[in-house]
């Protein structure tokens, strides 16, 4: 990758979101909803039947839909401006989180990575407290929803296009649009609707890029008992990661290595993220870390990452292989209260059910 970025690369980019869980949706209208979540894979879209009792409140008339429809086009807010300009410290921590090691976005005139166009806008714990905040039509249509019994939202994806990079110093301007409510639709987390808004950005009045933004706004399915053992979630293998899990089956932690410039990556990426080179080959990990970072999961209870059923709490960790590199795991061996940062781990394959095996790390002998 050059040093700066060709403002043609920031074009039609586009990022989907990974938040959305047990989207299995009903109804042909949804489109653009690409989810890959280990929960939702191989679910038919297929339309509602008036014999399933989850989608029963199917009315022949939505009512509450046109009622929320007048407010397509309405503003979400207006004259909104960044908080901070673009500036280096946070270009630095974003790509030190991300393990972004582009040349193009540090150095004499480094750009900002082109995802974070939405950090820009963004508020932060206090929001935006000079009246550039959410509009009127807003909160009146989130009121409406509430109103009418849809009162529980996840974030199901988000697409981003780039006109132009970002570079230190820019000030940042938006505006946010309602810019569609679908028809009431019904996935297997509940009956909803989905609600996309789209902020534009801009910076000295030109615009850098547009930020598409959708969240579905649910009533909350029952959920059935599920029969039998509870089962974790499946991985995601697609052309990008098979090689990584075809190790995985021999027991072996392969880490891919670009053979433009030698950078290792974990978990594994179509690109060299150092260089952009594409060519690579894997090498295997010889299984000894630490605990770089981690956290305790105690909610949503979860049977199947309990030894007994119980569902937690359990250990959720980001370990940092002697390679260099990072794989997010459970550590094993010690209960979840005692993992702490920089314990030694090692690797092992544990199988979690007849169809399931995973890398996970078993903390080390005095650690």
């Amino acid at each position: 990758m050059s040093e700066r970025e060709d403002e043609d690369d920031f074009r039609d980019f586009e990022v989907q979101d990974l938040d959305v869980r047990d989207l299995d949706v009903r109804d042909h209208d949804v489109r653009d909803h690409e989810v890959q979540d280990p929960d939702v894979q191989d679910h038919e879209v297929r339309e509602p039947d008036v014999r399933d009792p989850d989608v029963q409140d199917h009315e022949p008339r939505d009512q509450l839909y046109e009622r929320l429809a007048v407010y397509e086009g309405r503003a979400a807010a207006t004259g909104g401006r960044g908080k901070d300009p673009v500036n280096e410290p946070m270009i630095r921590h974003w790509c030190e989180a991300m393990g972004d090691t582009s040349a193009a976005y540090r150095g004499a005139d480094p750009v900002a990575p082109p995802t974070m166009l939405q950090a820009w806008t963004m508020g932060g714990l206090s929001g935006h407290t000079d009246g550039t905040g959410r509009s009127a039509a807003y909160d009146e249509m989130f009121a409406l929803l509430d109103g009418g019994g849809y009162t529980s939202v996840v974030a199901t994806d988000c697409e981003q296009e780039y006109l132009r990079p970002l570079r230190p110093g820019d000030r940042i301007t938006f505006d946010t649009v309602i810019e569609s409510v679908s028809r009431r639709k019904t996935t297997k987390l509940g009956t909803g609707y989905f609600v996309t808004t789209r902020t534009d950005v801009r910076t000295d009045g030109e615009p850098v890029g547009t930020h598409r933004f959708r969240i579905l706004k649910y009533r909350p399915a029952q959920r059935r008992q599920p029969v039998g053992p509870a089962l974790r979630p499946r991985p995601v293998i697609n052309r990008d990661n098979a090689g990584f899990w075809a190790g995985v089956a021999e027991h072996r932690l392969l880490v891919q290595r670009c053979t433009d410039c030698a950078t290792l990556r974990l978990p594994w990426l179509p690109g060299c993220n150092a260089c952009g080179g594409a060519e690579w080959d894997t090498v295997e990990a010889g299984g000894e870390g630490t605990v770089f970072s981690h956290v305790v999961m105690h909610h949503p209870p979860f049977p199947a990452f309990g030894p007994a059923g119980e569902g937690g709490p359990y250990a959720v960790a980001l370990i940092e292989l002697a390679e260099g590199v990072r794989i997010v795991s459970n550590v094993i061996g010690v209960p979840y209260d005692k993992v702490r940062v920089g314990m030694p781990v090692h690797l092992e394959f544990l199988r979690t059910d007849p169809d399931l095996e995973l890398p996970v790390f078993r903390a080390s002998e005095g650690g």
